[in-house]
């Protein structure tokens, strides 16, 4: 069937319904390069003020899905869940829930992918094990899972291509800060990547996408909906991102940090946040005959030390040294480093997750474009959250890194990011809302 891509944008400018047919001719087209830049352009600045319903978001989600390679886990034995955050600030969640789950019998296959700007990418954070391959042919990718349990490896060039193409076109016309165009990329790559079900991590706060919990709630809402309708399992857990998650801010600090939740001595938040995702996807893997009792499954596997052992054989299997879980001097090491001091005494209020982002950025732990080499020993260990007392002259946080005018230029932005008052404060509330466990 062949449309006119003028009437489409036509009837989306007008507020019409664009048709599950008309979708899928102007995905295909548009792949295949028979649909010019422009013509797509006006139609994504028509859907941004318009707006797309429950049934063009999933249509054009399942059209993005289908564009390229999709990903078949059935020789996977049990029920494959999938976890993906929308993207934060130390955020090493993936290196904690996936072994705690798999430690509780849920296989996990996941395909993650490279940061850029102040978010980092799990992908980035593996390579820093030495010998970690996070490339695997796919026989092999399956044959881990079975075997091991888990398997994590970088996004393949050939899912989702026409995601990569409408975001790329997204990205120079404004028109990125749309729910259905920000739910339909999301959920077009996880539904490609196979998996029965899927936990969505949605942060929301000054170091996320969205910054406020409305919109959070709102697209977290829609891409349960686009799972659903999809036939998958799907949760999403609003949590927040105002300050940064955990204290390490960086690739082998992350690791690290993840390393040490696994033995028990993690942050208070990263712990509590890793155990209640890991415990919805022991739930929806049929492990487990509730939420609760995921809940508990992984906190065992946490305490007894099997989600670090599940982790040590993971990096085994994946090329990597496991003796990175007991000697930290394996990792890249930093040549430079140095301490931000507080200025006054009083009690931390704020610290800008954003702000420390960027900071880390500057030490050369991220990616100012797609290009960039990144230093996978620098980045920011935070020494104070929000809501402790702090002294003048303590310690706010450590940077690291290999050029000194690199972490000259974090610690001079960091600064930035922490307000210290002379009252106490609240600490933020971590996990705010979870959506699809109800059902």
């Amino acid at each position: 069937m062949t449309f006119n891509m003028n009437d489409i944008i036509f009837k989306k400018r007008e507020g019409g319904k664009l048709s599950k047919d008309e979708i899928d001719w102007l995905i295909t087209g548009y792949v295949a390069g028979d649909i010019p830049d422009y013509q797509v352009s006006a139609l994504l600045m028509a859907i941004f003020f318009r707006g797309l319903d429950r049934e063009e978001t999933f249509n054009l989600t399942n059209a993005m899905r289908y564009s390229g390679d999709t990903i078949d886990l059935s020789p996977i034995k049990g029920i494959k869940v999938d976890k993906h955050s929308t993207g934060g600030v130390g955020d090493k969640t993936t290196l904690i829930v996936a072994p705690l789950a798999s430690a509780c019998g849920v296989p996990i296959a996941k395909m993650s992918g490279r940061g850029l700007g102040f978010t980092g990418g799990t992908v980035d954070k593996m390579e820093s094990i030495p010998g970690f391959r996070t490339a695997l042919a796919p026989e092999e990718f399956l044959n881990q899972v079975n075997e091991v349990g888990m398997a994590v490896i970088g996004q393949t060039a050939h899912i989702t291509p026409a995601d990569k193409k409408l975001y790329a076109l997204r990205d120079v016309t404004s028109t990125v800060d749309n729910f259905g165009l920000i739910a339909s990329s999301i959920m077009s790559k996880k539904l490609a990547a196979g998996s029965d079900a899927i936990v969505l991590d949605v942060k929301c706060g000054d170091g996320a996408f969205m910054e406020n919990l409305d919109d959070a709630v709102t697209l977290a809402n829609l891409m349960v909906d686009i799972g659903t309708d999809a036939g998958r399992k799907t949760v999403a857990a609003i949590t927040d991102m105002s300050q940064p998650l955990g204290r390490a801010v960086g690739n082998s600090l992350e690791v690290i940090e993840a390393i040490e939740t696994l033995k028990g001595k993690g942050p208070e938040d990263i712990t509590e946040l890793a155990e209640k995702l890991s415990g919805i996807m022991v739930f929806l893997g049929g492990k487990a005959s509730s939420p609760e009792e995921g809940y508990a499954m992984t906190k065992r596997a946490l305490a007894d030390g099997s989600g670090l052992k599940q982790l040590r054989r993971f990096i085994e299997a994946q090329g990597g040294n496991p003796d990175v879980t007991e000697d930290y001097r394996l990792f890249p090491q930093a040549s430079v480093k140095d301490q931000l001091k507080a200025e006054k005494d009083g009690f931390v209020a704020e610290i800008a997750a954003r702000t420390i982002g960027l900071a880390s950025q500057h030490t050369g732990a991220g990616r100012a474009t797609k290009e960039s080499e990144i230093d996978l020993a620098a980045g920011v260990y935070l020494h104070k959250k929000v809501g402790d007392k702090v002294a003048a002259g303590e310690t706010l946080a450590v940077f690291y890194g290999n050029d000194r005018a690199k972490v000259d230029a974090a610690m001079a932005e960091a600064r930035k990011a922490f307000v210290i008052t002379d009252e106490p404060c609240q600490r933020p509330v971590l996990i705010k809302e979870v959506i699809g466990l109800e059902d």
